[in-house]
């Protein structure tokens, strides 16, 4: 009969082998790996079941890398547990002055709270309101008061030099139409040119209207347009391929700052109303306002947040998230970034701090670091609460919508957050298996070589798809 120091050897290594077991990645993810040239060590994959926790894979989950978009799970998780998915943002307006027959004797105060929704229809819908009111002309201003968000500096070219993407847009409490033009171009095969639109009105800003069709493939369209922007003007000395279709260009505005003044007057004017002053910057009046723009739940904000990877979004949620705790107070990248880091820690031990770099909401960094194990318990959590539903809606079908809608693997059983810098390739979220076994799977790729990986991703989803379920656990976390 074995004595009690056996007992708790062959106990050890019963523990060891699964421990290993859970560790190892499947051979055909491995495979794809070596194929990429991309080591095991530049990967970090937790597989794990939803509901129980039993882990299947746990290969470096506890190694702080970089997530890239997979932080954008972390700012809305924390949003939908602090502040619920009905939650709303609300933009006072104050109209000061005497009106009479159309005439406001005074200005028009619009104070920005963060808003991330102030899309061109609701610019539209908020100066409908003063109309409505019977306001035809301002005799005074328009003013604009960000000051909610602290100006945190920098420039939209920090991050890769790219100041016209879309994507590199600055956080703002007042954000305006994400401070970015819509090129469209439409084919007119009579005429031989594609007409160009322009989305939205900006005063002092015009357009080359039409460029001439070219044939052959479509191909790098953009880069034969021969585009060139500036606040005055955005000229297309190239052509367009006919074979293109429509096709549209969002561009961030090359002069931010004056942003918001030009859309302004611009579209008061294009609704028929005078401006006798000017749309200019300054503070809001103390007191209540004449109305407010109360903008769409929060349930929808994070969809978009996560179905299409919107960094300019996640970063007015993240600040968002500061100004709601720190009432009074303008909120700082600095301040999110600790009450977000309190936050992990609160829920999650030190789990929630080892390793953790906060730099921003999106995960548009070179710096933000946390383990798969810490992405994991995140899904546990979200799972648990009442919101899993609409969280686990917010994240991309596979093969069906968002940044997924391209894949062919794990097509309509695989809700997954994306993640991608130039050295990053990362998958999180929750994938249906064939027997009706849901998974949790969080994967981060972080090397030179990372893009070439992809592969092994889909090889990973198709294995938790197919195979995971069927295999032996390894321990619960």
């Amino acid at each position: 009969m074995a004595g009690p120091w056996l007992r708790r050897l062959g106990a050890g290594l019963l523990l060891c082998s699964l421990a290993a077991a859970a560790a190892e990645l499947p051979p055909e993810v491995t495979l794809a790996l070596q194929r990429a040239k991309v080591p095991l060590e530049a990967v970090s994959v937790v597989v794990q079941e939803s509901g129980s926790g039993r882990v299947r894979v746990d290969h470096r989950g506890g190694v702080p890398v970089n997530p890239a978009s997979l932080t954008k799970l972390v700012t809305t998780i924390a949003a939908l547990d602090q502040l619920g998915p009905a939650w709303t943002w609300r933009t006072p307006v104050w109209v000061q002055g005497p009106l009479r027959d159309g005439v406001l004797d005074g200005s028009v105060h619009v104070q920005g709270r963060g808003d991330p929704k102030l899309v061109l229809e609701r610019v539209w819908l908020l100066l409908r309101r003063l109309q409505q009111m019977g306001v035809r002309e301002i005799r005074g201003d328009v003013v604009l008061d960000s000051s909610a968000f602290a100006n945190a500096g920098g420039s939209a070219a920090d991050f890769d030099g790219e100041a016209g993407r879309a994507y590199n847009v600055r956080a703002e409490a007042l954000l305006l139409n994400y401070k970015s033009v819509v090129y469209g171009f439409v084919p007119d095969a009579a005429r031989g040119v594609a007409t160009v639109t322009v989305e939205p009105p900006l005063s002092g800003h015009d357009a080359d209207r039409s460029v001439p069709l070219a044939q052959g493939p479509c191909g790098d369209w953009r880069a034969r347009l021969d585009a060139s922007f500036t606040g005055e003007r955005a000229r297309f000395a190239g052509s367009y391929p006919a074979s293109c279709g429509e096709l549209s260009w969002v561009r961030a505005d090359p002069d931010p700052d004056s942003y918001n003044a030009r859309l302004i007057q611009a579209l008061w004017r294009e609704m028929g109303g005078r401006l006798t002053g000017s749309v200019r910057e300054g503070p809001a009046p103390a007191g209540r306002p004449t109305f407010e723009l109360q903008s769409p739940p929060l349930l929808e904000v994070v969809r978009e947040i996560n179905k299409f990877s919107n960094n300019v979004m996640a970063q007015q949620l993240f600040l968002t998230l500061a100004l709601e705790r720190q009432p009074g107070r303008a909120a700082s990248p600095a301040a999110a970034r600790e009450w977000l880091q309190r936050w992990l820690v609160a829920r999650f031990g030190d789990l929630g701090s080892d390793g953790v770099v906060i730099d921003n909401g999106s995960g548009l960094s070179r710096e933000t670091r946390m383990p798969a194990r810490l992405l994991a318990r995140l899904l546990t959590h979200a799972a648990d609460g009442p919101w899993m539903a609409e969280l686990m809606s917010s994240l991309p079908i596979a093969g069906v919508d968002g940044t997924l809608r391209r894949t062919r693997t794990g097509v309509g059983r695989a809700h997954l957050k994306t993640g991608s810098l130039r050295d990053v390739v990362a998958l999180a979220g929750w994938v249906l298996a064939d027997n009706g076994q849901r998974w949790q799977l969080v994967a981060v790729v972080q090397h030179p070589q990372a893009q070439a990986a992809r592969p092994a991703l889909e090889a990973l989803v198709q294995w938790v798809q197919q195979d995971a379920p069927a295999r032996s656990q390894g321990p619960r976390p």
